[in-house]
């Protein structure tokens, strides 16, 4: 009995340490705006959906602004797969085809971001779906890629060039939480919108929604522990980097981790205080990365400031 009174109280002096510590990154961050891309496991597995729900709603609670902008590969593979429709892939890219267009916009903005907007509200009245279609928040322009030297058409597929954040700052001001899913209006060379909708990547569609937001942090979910600075030595994981050192890093980096990093660097340039890269297979890792001293990621900071988490 004594035993498990000791064990008890040793379990409670924990959490009341972990509080305590991150008392000075609630201070610090409270009242900024923080976009979090959500995707990798943490979007397929049951306990992390659940998890990154409950953190999204400490974060509301902490007094910080998220704005989440997600994605849904695999989602999107199994519906294709389900309605037969063949993907083709083009130099690891998926060629986006009109039909293809109508399940993106299905599962993106119709499954994806419901079941996450219901598990956040689940906590009360706190999300607020939207599309980068809605107001024409996320504007982009179709983009091909290079495959063998030679130009690809990849379709209905674009990067964002520009973010309206009217409606976004209206949501966050009324102390909603803007769940985003990464579909955008297309517009021409002359800024007009041609009538098509493209897909965007969802990291640098959120690195320019936190670019534009003048958001204090960057947070990309993902399936590896951080950035390694000789995959795969698990030993050489990366606990801060600058947004220089990463430019020189990011051409030899592999193929997976190029859309992330190159995310992180795009806004730690434009202006975003920190940008991090977290594993979201661990539950509330997200929570550890902000929070703690130590944190548990890879966080990218402008070159201006000293490479340590204690600068987070």
């Amino acid at each position: 009995m004594a035993q498990t009174i000791r064990t008890n109280l040793d379990i409670a002096q924990a959490k009341a340490e972990a509080l305590i510590e991150a008392l000075p990154w609630i201070q610090r961050f409270a009242g900024t705006t923080m976009v979090i891309k959500y995707g990798g496991n943490a979007m397929v597995n049951d306990e992390l959906r659940r998890a990154f729900a409950e953190d999204i709603v400490f974060l509301r609670h902490a007094g910080v602004n998220p704005v989440v902008v997600h994605g849904g590969g695999p989602q999107i593979n199994k519906m294709l797969d389900t309605l037969g429709i063949k993907s083709e892939f083009r130099g690891g890219l998926r060629v986006t085809t009109p039909e293809a267009m109508d399940v993106v916009r299905m599962v993106l903005t119709g499954q994806v971001q419901r079941d996450l907007v219901g598990l956040i509200n689940s906590h009360g009245p706190y999300s607020v779906g939207m599309s980068g279609e809605d107001g024409a928040t996320l504007q982009a322009i179709r983009t091909g890629t290079i495959v063998d030297g030679q130009p690809v058409d990849l379709g209905l597929v674009g990067e964002v060039t520009r973010v309206r954040t009217d409606q976004v700052d209206s949501l966050v001001d009324a102390g909603m939480i803007p769940v985003i899913s990464t579909v955008a209006p297309e517009f021409d060379e002359h800024g007009d919108p041609t009538g098509a909708v493209l897909n965007v990547n969802a990291d640098t569609a959120a690195a320019a929604l936190a670019s534009a937001l003048g958001a204090a942090k960057l947070v990309i979910l993902t399936d590896v522990e951080g950035l390694y600075a000789a995959w795969p030595d698990k030993s050489s994981l990366i606990s801060s980097i600058t947004n220089d050192e990463l430019r020189q890093m990011l051409p030899s980096l592999e193929s997976g981790m190029i859309p992330k990093m190159g995310a992180c660097l795009k806004a730690v340039d434009e202006g975003v205080g920190q940008a991090h890269i977290v594993d979201g297979r661990a539950p509330h890792s997200m929570l550890l990365e902000i929070f703690t001293t130590a944190g548990v990621g890879t966080q990218v900071l402008p070159s201006s400031h000293t490479n340590s988490k204690d600068t987070k």
